[in-house]
């Protein structure tokens, strides 16, 4: 009897019967929507976000963990397994998920106002209107505070200026959560992107996450009224606890995309012959399965604790940080021994290997690098803040 990496160590029996089904649904779909098509989006530095949005909207994954207003209100559980599974496709994918949902919608849900929440959710939840979440600069990304978007009041209306970097779907969004420097501290605002003054364009000539919208988008005296504030944000707490959100669902996703390497690594090495047998016969190639297996078991087993500590409403910011650090930095470890045991075959898109090598290494620096985690974790433990 063949054990399943999916399984290794019987995590299944920690799931309900309503996780399987979802989790089975949503790798259903990646695998009949989206998997024939990723390693061209990947190539081409091109992929439909708006199409995805449509059919992810319909499935009910965008905002699922938030209630009301469209959104179906699910665990943080099950919402970790759908980024799992959709990771397990590719980063990209999860990533415009997340984006929409842990970010944007977030945003709006958890520090907006009511009439901003009837205004956007709904149809982002239905994937017909798409956000963006503006908070890294070009100078500042693990140093939030430094930013330089200003926030100015004139008359009964504000007035925006500045630029933010490595936005996700910004040049494809409806509406872009930015977060500005004011009198009164950091505010967040929701701006429609038909607003004069903002303006986004694509960056290209990436080699990482190239199946997803990468932009910088400026504002030049972009004048919105007071009711385009998000009124319960007011600080830096209104962006982070959204970063914390994001932050969950690369726990889980960064195992979706581990366990798609060693698949496929594993397919490989049970046909591919070497000196008259096949490598899966090797010593060798079996001791590096067992290692990655062993890793990615904890690394499931780790996600799904933060799972049920984010379900009891436990979780604390150093233990997202000590997910992300550890599922992301043993996620890149894998897909890296995965592409040597493909061989030559490991650097082509025939196999999903390298794409996934590739994104993770935005993954590992974005939402936090693996610096700024340790020392989140490392502050938690001494009492005693490092970072300046």
């Amino acid at each position: 009897m063949t054990a399943s990496i999916d399984n290794l160590l019987g995590t299944d029996d920690l799931l309900s019967a309503e996780d399987i089904e979802l989790r089975t649904m949503v790798r259903q779909f990646g695998e009949q929507r989206l998997r024939p098509y990723i390693a061209e989006w990947f190539e081409n530095g091109s992929v439909p976000v708006r199409e995805i949005a449509a059919e992810v909207g319909k499935l009910g994954l965008l905002g699922m963990h938030l209630t009301g207003y469209g959104c179906s209100g699910s665990t943080a559980t099950a919402y970790g397994l759908v980024c799992q599974e959709l990771e397990a496709v590719d980063s990209g994918i999860r990533s415009l998920v997340s984006v929409q949902g842990s970010l944007a919608m977030f945003a709006i849900h958890h520090w907006g106002s009511e009439e901003q929440r009837e205004q956007w959710l709904p149809g982002m939840a239905a994937g017909d209107l798409i956000g963006c979440f503006g908070l890294t600069e070009p100078d500042f990304g693990s140093n939030p505070g430094g930013m330089r978007t200003t926030a100015r009041r004139d008359g009964d209306d504000w007035v925006l200026n500045g630029s933010k970097m490595w936005i996700t779907n910004a040049s494809v969004a409806d509406v872009a959560v930015v977060w500005a420097r004011a009198e009164e501290g950091v505010l967040g605002f929701a701006v429609p992107t038909d607003t004069p003054g903002f303006s986004a364009r694509e960056m290209t000539r990436k080699m990482s996450l190239r199946a997803s919208v990468t932009s910088e988008f400026s504002l030049d005296d972009v004048r919105l009224p007071e009711s385009a504030r998000l009124p319960g944000a007011r600080g830096l707490s209104g962006p982070l606890s959204c970063l914390s959100e994001a932050r969950f669902g690369i726990v889980f996703g960064a195992v979706g995309a581990a366990r798609d390497c060693l698949q496929a690594t594993l397919d490989y090495v049970g046909t591919r012959t070497v000196f008259d047998k096949t490598l899966a016969e090797y010593q060798l190639t079996q001791a590096k399965i067992a290692d990655m297996a062993v890793e990615l078991g904890k690394a499931q087993l780790l996600a799904l604790q933060l799972g049920r500590l984010k379900d009891a409403g436990k979780i604390q910011p150093e233990q997202v940080s000590v997910g992300k650090l550890n599922n992301v930095r043993e996620a890149i470890k894998i897909a890296r021994q995965c592409r040597t045991l493909l061989g030559a075959n490991g650097i082509t898109l025939e196999y999903p290997v390298i794409r996934h090598a590739n994104n993770l290494e935005s993954v590992l620096t974005y939402e936090g690098t693996s610096e700024v985690h340790q020392l989140v974790i490392g502050q938690a433990l001494t009492g005693v803040s490092a970072f300046r």
